[in-house]
Formats: C-alpha cells, structure tokens, sequence
C-alpha cells in the first residue's frame, strides 16, 4: 500500500514546516518503520527517538494523526489512512523534528515527590534498626489498590494529551499525580505529608477537569484520571478529619 507520510520538521533558528514522503507500507510496516526507512534510505537529518522497537521503552512517543501513540506499536495499515500525518508530543520543548525535551516530565515528577523516601532506619517509625525494609506483598490489599497504576514507564502520551499542561504551567500533569497515588497509599513512605503540602495546593488536584484524555492514549492501559479520582478522595477525607 503506498501512503504518503507528513513529517513535522523543525530545527532551531529555522521554520515548522512538513515533509512529504511516499512509504511502501505492507499489513505489519509500523510509523517507526517508515521513518526509519525514510532517515536511512533518503533524509540523514530527519530527528526521532526510538530504542527497543517492540513497545517496552517508550522513547518513540509522538503524535500520530492527531493522536498520541508509539510509533513502534502503530500499524500504517490500521490507521485507514493514505495520508499519515507525524508531529512531536505535545506540551514539552523542542529539540528537533521529532525529538522533545523531557526535562518538563522529570520537574513534574520531582514537584509531588515522585521517588519513594523510607523511614529512617531506627528512628521513631521503626521499632528495631535492623528490620529489614518492609515488603508489600503481591496479595495484600495496599498492593492490589494501586496495582493498576504501577507500570508508568514514563513516555510523555498522558502529558502531551492533557489540556490542563496546557493551560496551567504549574499543574503536575496526570503521570506525576499518578505516581503520587501509588506513594500516598503506600504505607513505608516518609514523604506524605508534604506531598500533600503540593497535592492540596490549588495548582494540583483541583486543576484536572477530569475529561480522561490521558487515560484515553495511555499505552500501558493505565487510568490517570480514576488515580487523581481516588486521590480527591483520600484529599477530602484528610481535609474532613477521616482519613
């Protein structure tokens, strides 16, 4: 099937523009193929990122006929498309053509406290200095509650999606108040209450309007908009004295 590929281009001091190319494309060819094939075979300087190719890493994250995707894991063919259109992610910096800086995602991450801090070993949380950190097990109920939101792997579809990053400079963004949802729930982090501190702030969980596009192009399949939900909750139960 021939399909004609638009490709957002774009280097620094210069103009946005769109590169047309014709792709041979067979049932399984994915937009990474073609753009692979396009930068080996024709244009050295076209600009993406791209790793593991079989939908792991993430890197090849980028907007795929108005909608983000992994370009590894879309299929030319199941598009329904003769014209394909393929622009960077949304929301974040750019370096060149397809290629984004992710420093953005990281600052949002940082700002809820996104690494887990365990208690201090022998301190007033801890009855013995040489109890080993505690294990959650698979079974427990604390583990099967944020089961579903535990495999972030941290491609940047959620945040390109979201209209609130737009809008807002300051909203962390639904990856990072994801992770926050697992932390807050978990009960060997010494960070919760000032994780709080910047849940609560009228910048974070108040700021999404809850029209569920992060979970909509999410790859994992994970649900950033029931995570802020249940982070609401757990909010307005602390904030009533119940929780």
């Amino acid at each position: 099937m021939l399909t004609r590929l638009q490709v957002f281009r774009w280097t620094e001091g210069g103009d946005e523009r769109l590169d047309t190319f014709d792709v041979m494309a067979g049932p399984e060819t994915t937009v990474l193929d073609a753009l692979v094939d396009i930068q080996r075979s024709r244009d050295t300087t076209l600009a993406f990122r791209y790793a593991c190719r079989v939908g792991m890493c993430g890197s090849c994250a980028m907007v795929v006929n108005g909608r983000e995707r992994w370009a590894c894991r879309t299929r030319i063919a199941a598009l329904g498309a003769n014209v394909v259109t393929v622009r960077p992610l949304y929301h974040f910096p750019l370096i060149r053509d397809l290629v984004v800086d992710m420093t953005p995602f990281r600052q949002r991450m940082a700002l809820v406290g996104a690494a887990l801090r365990p208690f201090e070993r022998g301190g007033p949380t801890t009855e013995d200095p040489h109890t080993p950190m505690a294990i959650v097990s698979r079974e427990s109920s604390e583990r099967r509650e944020i089961d579903e939101a535990i495999e972030c792997i941290g491609c940047g579809m959620c945040v390109s999606a979201c209209t609130m990053v737009a809008h807002n400079a300051r909203f962390p963004g639904p990856a990072a108040l994801n992770r926050a949802f697992t932390l807050q729930r978990d009960h060997r982090d010494a960070d919760t209450d000032a994780r709080w501190s910047v849940l609560l702030s009228e910048d974070a969980l108040a700021r999404c309007h809850g029209q569920g596009n992060c979970t909509e192009v999410c790859p994992m399949e994970l649900a950033p908009t029931t995570s802020i939900l249940r982070l609401r909750g757990m909010a307005t139960r602390r904030l009533l004295g119940s929780g």
